[in-house]
């Protein structure tokens, strides 16, 4: 059996996975690049206040590596970071990966890859799994006048610890989960709180509930309860949620709707409450989960402003009703570039094919996971995948589970494999047309929506995902190389 040499990008949740399920598979030589100086990812790179992960910890956790000691049911981000440092160290992920290696370019001949980073690393690898993420690039909006800007600016994803926020004026641009998550956290600590709104958002409440000792005690004693928990609340976050979405005349989605204008209706203050209020369904743009954010805006130091901006000035923020808004910390909640996925590595394939050129109208690959003219590379919540309706990590270990296989391809004699054009072109053909039912298309603007107005994410069920993972139709996949009889899963 051939052994393979695989380079990983990203130490995030899914690169942390991939060397764990890669060393389950009897893949050792694997190795890391990660840019930044430890692991994590998005939890490492997002520490503004507030933030928590959407998805319920039990189920937002490896299935290798439960965790019996969550402190809620929404876990913090800093609680989120620890744990994937934990599973990094005990699982031998901070050995084999190499810190403060930015990848600036792949590039793929005779059969492997020539990867090559910012600091002066130079290698070839059989296989490279894109490990990026999808959510990792600012979207910095272009204000007039940001520059001129006397305090101190920056974005929630930068978010500079230095800064003294207490008792000091803030305005926080957008209301997306990262405003909302701010506006709460901060709403208590500030002089004054001005949440800047371009679009309003359905806000859907949640209640953060604390396990206390004895619950997480149980889970310790009792592996198999964590697991049934973690099922569970997999099965209804699915059902409840997941699906919801994807099917908008659903009565689940009806009760997601009930549940968003019933919690609106807590906004006392009726011109207040009517600003905060949508004009689209719930769920068309990415949902927000607040159990607090409603609260906060009613404070007495908290004002919502829904005048556009116009400029940034010296003191502050100018609205176009002429108002200036004078601030002392300018928070810039405004999300990410959600198409750039690897890039911007220079990545060049079979033939010199460039990935920015397949890409120029927008990304896209073969089951979320691979591209055409791109052999032996792997992209781990990649484009057109489940991220606005999934677990993230349960995504990442299914595709993972489905990329060993096809790497069996490798260990038994392929020289490469990558999908048809063929086959990539009716995948995409059937989502397009698979997204016509969802909530996303609604009538509403929103980071899932592509050049053409068209979701940009998977639009069937978990259970068709998990059906699609279980194991690669080889006849979707050009492998070349004399195989050896191998088979993949049925």
């Amino acid at each position: 059996m051939r052994d393979l040499k695989i380079a990983v990008i990203g130490a995030g949740m899914a690169g942390i996975a991939t060397v764990i399920k890669l060393r389950e598979a009897g893949i050792d030589d694997v190795t890391v690049f990660e840019k930044a100086s430890d692991v994590g990812g998005t939890w490492r790179e997002n520490t503004y206040p507030g933030i928590a992960c959407d998805v319920p910890s039990h189920l937002y956790s490896y299935s290798f590596a439960p965790n019996a000691d969550w402190s809620h049911t929404f876990a913090s981000g800093d609680e989120i970071q620890a744990y994937f440092q934990d599973v990094a160290r005990n699982q031998g992920v901070y050995d084999r990966t190499r810190f403060g290696e930015e990848v600036v370019s792949l590039v793929y001949g005779d059969g492997r890859w020539s990867l090559a980073t910012a600091g002066g690393y130079r290698g070839e690898f059989d296989v490279v799994i894109a490990a990026t993420g999808v959510l990792h690039h600012p979207n910095v909006p272009d204000l007039p006048g940001l520059d001129s800007f006397a305090g101190d600016a920056f974005h929630s994803a930068r978010w500079d610890h230095d800064v003294a926020i207490d008792g000091r004026r803030v305005g926080v641009v957008g209301t997306g989960s990262s405003a909302a998550q701010i506006t709460g956290a901060l709403v208590d600590r500030v002089a004054h709180l001005d949440l800047f709104q371009r679009t309003p958002q359905w806000i859907m409440p949640v209640d953060n509930t604390p396990y206390d000792d004895a619950q997480r005690q149980v889970f310790r004693d009792d592996p198999a309860q964590m697991r049934q928990a973690r099922e569970g609340l997999g099965r209804a976050f699915a059902d409840h949620f997941a699906n919801a979405v994807i099917d908008a005349d659903s009565p689940a989605m009806a009760i997601i709707e009930e549940a968003c204008r019933a919690h609106l209706e807590s906004v006392a203050d009726p011109d207040l409450r009517e600003r905060l209020r949508p004009d689209y369904r719930a769920g068309c743009k990415r949902l927000i989960a607040s159990g607090d954010f409603y609260d906060a805006l009613q404070r007495p130091n908290a004002s919502l402003v829904t005048e556009g901006i116009e400029r940034i000035e010296a003191k502050g923020v100018r609205t176009a009703d002429g108002e200036l808004h004078e601030l002392d910390v300018l928070v810039l909640a405004t999300g990410f570039r959600s198409d750039r996925f690897l890039r911007p590595i220079d990545v060049r394939g079979r033939d010199g094919a460039s990935l920015d050129e397949v890409w120029a109208e927008r990304p896209s690959a073969h089951v979320a996971l691979a591209v055409p003219h791109f052999p032996n590379l792997f992209l781990l919540n990649g484009p057109n995948g489940p991220v606005g309706n999934f677990s993230l990590i349960d995504v990442a270990e299914l595709q993972l589970d489905y990329t060993i296989q096809l790497l069996d391809q490798l260990r038994h004699g392929a020289e490469s494999v990558e999908p048809t054009v063929e086959a990539a072109e009716a995948f995409e053909e059937a989502r397009v047309e698979a997204t016509k039912g969802t909530v996303w298309v609604t009538g509403c603007r929103s980071w899932y929506l592509d050049d053409r107005g068209i979701p940009a994410a998977w639009p069937w069920s978990i259970d068709h995902f998990r059906e699609v993972m279980q194991a690669p139709d080889l006849s979707q996949y050009r492998v070349t190389g004399d195989v050896a009889a191998v088979s993949v899963e049925s």
